[in-house]
């Protein structure tokens, strides 16, 4: 029995942060206050090596909130407290990362509030996510040019404070070159406002008191007295970044002065960023993807120089350990072709708006390619991508390289922490063959890709930080890279920001100008409130800044035994790079984080407590945690929670127990984080504590009730869908909405149709010439017992192709047993199931199941749980056996198109599903159109749990709600594949799409009639 985890005195807030949270809600601040340990956990890490516990996090809701905030935080018995702000939480060297209280605006400041397309700028808040923003400006022919990696995640304030930049850079160059006007408020409560002004316009605001006046005053003195000295220091290359822009604020040739090239790139060290007015850039009008093959990195590396004189927009490479690693995930599929044979690529993209100066260059360079391709050192092929679809899964494939890198064999992981480094482009191949002689000094393996257009190569060593040899590395390569990069004339962050490399600051400055800096952080924050220890300190302060040898993750991961580790591998590999904080309603990833906008329902999240979680069970050093407690204890545990006695597991249990087990993590997620398989053994080791709630007990073994319910299904229904039943079962089982039990119950329908017996001894009997005749098609509970119209068609669909049809007894899958954690019960199905589908592969006959989850489980969770010596045979999606039939298909003539939505877990564990579907309607003739939609909120348990059905109705609402028709002439043409998907829009919507198979077989009818 797992113990309970009672650290709350040693983790909970500091006295004086707690009393400030207590007074801040008696403010007018209306934001939302969490000092839980969960909610702390969450945002100590980000995508760095690094672990840094902070007090509380706020998240305020209005700008108004920042300064109640702050004005608050001002008072002298709270002026120990700092703060520090975050946003997509992506950062790759602690940026966000503190010990004061975390200041979160992506949750709700997350409006775009003005677009002026006459004067081409928008004005938002710092919130709003870099993609959700060009979605918007999209249909103006407008976007925000500064590009990001993790650009569905990452905030526009977030990238204002790094001074981001990525794909691109070299032509739109970084953030900073289009922000127009920020607001942000100081850590005293001041309002501040900053845009392009004149001299008279400084000469006035250097006149006003109070720390305004000295900001104006400090900055304008430094950028004129030392304006030769900035000019001679500040290196001259395209991803140069300092933190305070000292070279870009005072413009003598234009007369102007500009604090915004002070605050962008500060890292929140000097205000807080409330609002923004930035810049728009036309889209261009022609686009072109090349994609370069070369055989290794360096020939990539010097071709660069070349395809530079061509003046492309962006050259990115991605070295052959990327594109090993992206073979086991799913965007392999939808590049694999364009990449061919290459060991190593150079994405090359071209923006133009003049059509024939477009072709032109792409001719020169194809034709320079294949000219050479077979000399030493050249470019080995290239692909033309044909269309934008196959560019933006090219650049998918280039934004996931990070990701990727943590799905490398063995416990050494590529990291960030010297991965950022520029040198100009001239210099890059000489300086890149010296950095991997460094590194291949050590021993050391790495990974590489970045922008090679401005000598930006992004390099991560692998390393294991729960070694205490490798973590001293840290130190001693970053020592080295430094000195490397400043040899060749560049810097050591050139576009992932300084965090916890600031100490380095002086080293590319010089102490002058690096007092110079200090004094700008004195006239901004004097007192070190703001993300302190970042850049620089205030002048005349004595504290430092902070250290490369900060508290690490591997410092807590180190504390769980290797065993644990290992049964809960993916957890521990998660490395916080925030693919799951994905913003795209009509992207699969993480339903429950996108219904919810809290960070603790995430897969990185909810990998993150459960971390803690096995750390804690080891330092309490409990053997026998599987052994479940006896009904007396359970009950008096139970009593205990219910009466607020703290454990650190219903923590966990919370974050849990948000999670849809939709499973689109365990294929979205770069490193495969598949938290339903975490869940469920979560909540078995959970339940030996705590008593189940009864409806688990229900809804675990729903295949089974089921197949009671259709021995009288007109009774059931009758007691199940009326009032009073439906208050009954919520109000003491906490569930909604119970299906209807199809009154034509499966086996009459079958009946009628004379299906053959289904006999293993005849099957087994059948000749070669019978088996290639014939199919199985496998029942499941949910389309057997509560849609045997589905069941029934899919049987007339496969006999008007001419197969033979049979059709084994109905079976428990298990996947209710697994969703909720009983895995013992769960082992023990899967086991006899396996047997039984082993018995059925030998017939050699294909096995085909209806709906995409239960399917999916016996490729995915069986094979995981049981350990056999004879693989299970390939249970096959319809569409998978449908689209090696096409040639049989009819044909029929339609111009009325058809619209699939797919379901979560068939999209994302069989990628080519919705593909297939659509060439099996091709080969039949009917236009299929593929609906980019999120999930629909359902996922079998969880949208009847009643403590859920507010979140999934809200899910719903943001994807398929959305996308799907009010009309009713129209409804016919959409198609769901999935039984919980129908569901819920039945429940939501008062009317049920079809299967694809169903809209195939209504045509083949309708042909028949006419």
């Amino acid at each position: 029995m797992i113990p309970r985890l009672n650290f709350k005195n040693q983790q909970k807030s500091k006295p004086e942060v707690s009393i400030f949270l207590e007074e801040l809600t008696k403010t007018a601040f209306s934001g939302e206050i969490r000092s839980d340990f969960g909610s702390r956990l969450i945002t100590s890490t980000d995508n760095s090596i690094y672990q840094i516990l902070p007090q509380a996090v706020v998240f305020p809701r209005i700008s108004e909130d920042l300064v109640h905030l702050f004005k608050l935080a001002n008072q002298e018995e709270f002026r120990t407290i700092t703060f520090s702000p975050r946003g997509g939480g992506t950062g790759t060297n602690g940026q966000s990362l503190s010990t004061g209280i975390i200041v979160d605006c992506s949750k709700y400041m997350n409006q775009i509030l003005e677009l002026n397309l006459e004067a081409g700028w928008v004005r938002v808040q710092p919130g709003v996510v870099l993609d959700q923003l060009n979605a918007y400006l999209k249909p103006y022919g407008v976007f925000f040019a500064p590009t990001v990696a993790p650009s569905n995640r990452a905030t526009i304030g977030g990238m204002i404070n790094t001074d981001a930049c990525g794909k691109g850079s070299r032509i739109y160059g970084r953030t900073s070159n289009h922000i127009l006007e920020l607001a942000w408020v100081l850590s005293n409560g001041t309002v501040g406002n900053s845009h392009t002004i004149n001299k008279t316009t400084l000469a006035e605001l250097k006149q006003h008191s109070g720390r305004l006046g000295k900001i104006y005053r400090q900055v304008e003195e430094i950028v004129s007295s030392k304006w030769e000295l900035i000019e001679q220091t500040f290196p001259k290359i395209p991803r140069f970044m300092t933190g305070y822009n000292l070279a870009k604020v005072y413009s003598p040739a234009e007369n102007n002065f500009n604090l915004n090239w002070i605050l962008a790139g500060s890292e929140g060290t000097l205000a807080f960023i409330s609002e923004a007015k930035l810049k728009l850039t036309p889209i261009p009008k022609y686009k072109q993807l090349l994609v370069i093959h070369y055989s290794c990195f360096d020939h990539a590396l010097k071709a660069a120089q070349t395809l530079l004189e061509l003046q492309p927009e962006a050259i990115e490479t991605i070295d052959e350990k990327i594109l090993e690693l992206a073979k086991q995930d799913e965007i392999y599929e939808y590049v694999k072709e364009f990449i061919a044979d290459a060991q190593v690529i150079n994405l090359v993209e071209f923006a133009v708006d003049d059509l024939e100066d477009f072709q032109q260059k792409i001719s020169k360079i194809c034709h320079l390619i294949e000219s050479k391709k077979n000399q030493p050192q050249q470019a080995t092929g290239y692909y033309l991508a044909k269309n934008g679809e196959e560019a933006a899964s090219l650049w998918e494939l280039r934004k996931k390289g990070v990701g990727l890198l943590e799905n490398k064999k063995g416990k050494r992981k590529p990291i960030a922490f010297i991965e950022d480094t520029v040198v100009p482009p001239s210099h890059l191949f000489s300086y890149i063959r010296e950095f991997k002689t460094l590194l291949s000094n050590y021993q050391l393996d790495y990974a590489m890709f970045g922008h090679v257009d401005v000598g930006c190569v992004h390099i991560r060593p692998a390393l294991d930080m729960k070694i205490p040899t490798d973590e001293l590395l840290i130190r001693e390569l970053s020592d080295q890279v430094v000195a490397l990069v400043k040899k060749y004339g560049g810097v050591m962050w050139g576009e992932h920001g300084k965090g916890f490399r600031s100490e380095y600051t002086p080293v590319f400055f010089g102490e002058e100008l690096y007092e110079d800096l200090r004094k700008i952080k004195a006239a901004f924050d004097p007192d070190n409130r703001l993300n302190p220890g970042k850049i620089v300190t205030p002048f005349g302060a004595s504290t430092e800044v902070v250290s490369v040898e900060a508290p690490l993750k591997g410092h807590f991961d180190r504390q769980v035994s290797a065993t644990v580790r290992s049964q809960y591998e993916v957890a521990f590999s998660c490395n916080g790079n925030g693919a799951c904080f994905n913003f795209n309603p009509d992207q699969v990833m993480c339903p429950s984080y996108k219904g919810m906008r809290d960070r603790i329902h995430s897969p990185k999240g909810r990998a993150s407590l459960l971390r803690e979680w096995l750390r804690q069970l080891e330092v309490a050093k409990v053997e026998n945690l599987g052994q479940s407690g006896t009904l007396p204890v359970k009950a008096w545990n139970t009593l205990t929670k219910a009466w607020g006695i703290y454990d650190y597991s219903h923590e966990v249990y919370w974050g849990m127990q948000g999670c849809l087990s939709c499973k689109a993590c365990a294929t979205q997620c770069p490193i495969h984080v598949d938290i339903p398989n975490l869940k469920a053994k979560f909540l078995e080791l959970y339940y030996t504590r705590y008593l189940r709630p009864w409806r688990n007990y229900l809804m675990g073994n729903i295949e089974t009730l089921a197949t009671w319910q259709i021995q009288a299904p007109m009774l059931v229904n009758t007691l199940t869908q009326n009032p009073i039943t439906e208050w009954a079962i919520k109000q003491f089982l906490g569930l909604v909405d119970p299906p209807v039990v199809s009154n034509l119950t499966l086996k009459q329908g079958l009946a009628a149709r004379g299906i053959p017996k289904f006999d293993l001894g005849e099957l087994s009997a059948l000749s070669t010439l019978q088996r290639e005749n014939s199919i199985i098609l496998l029942q499941d509970t949910f389309t057997s017992c509560y849609e045997s119209q589905l069941v029934l068609d899919t049987y007339d669909l496969l006999r008007q192709l001419g197969y033979t049809v049979y059709i084994p007894p109905l079976f428990a899958s298990g996947k209710p047993l697994h969703v909720l954690g009983f895995l013992k019960q769960f082992q023990v199905i899967a086991k006899k199931n396996t047997e039984y589908l082993q018995q059925l592969g030998r017939l050699e006959i294909p096995i085909i199941g209806i709906e995409p989850s239960i399917v999916l489980t016996y490729r995915d969770e069986y094979n995981k749980i049981i350990e056999t010596t004879e693989p299970l045979p390939r249970v096959q999606l319809i569409q998978e056996f449908l689209v090696t039939q096409r040639q049989n298909l009819q044909q029929f003539t339609t111009s009325q198109p058809y619209y699939l939505l797919g379901h979560c877990t068939e999209k994302t564990a069989a990628v080519a599903s919705q593909q297939q579907w659509q060439q099996v309607f091709q080969a039949a003739g009917i236009p299929l159109n593929l609906m980019a939609t999120g999930c629909c909120g359902m996922a079998g348990i969880y949208g009847h749990e009643a403590q859920h059905y507010a979140s999934s109705q809200g899910i719903y609402q943001m994807s398929w709600g959305r996308h799907l028709p009010s009309k009713m002439e129209e409804r016919k043409y959409f198609l769901a594949t999935g039984y919980s998907c129908r569901s819920q829009v039945k429940r939501l919507d008062g009317w049920t799409p079809l299967h694809p198979v169903q809209a195939l077989l209504r045509n083949i009818s309708s042909s028949k009639i006419h």
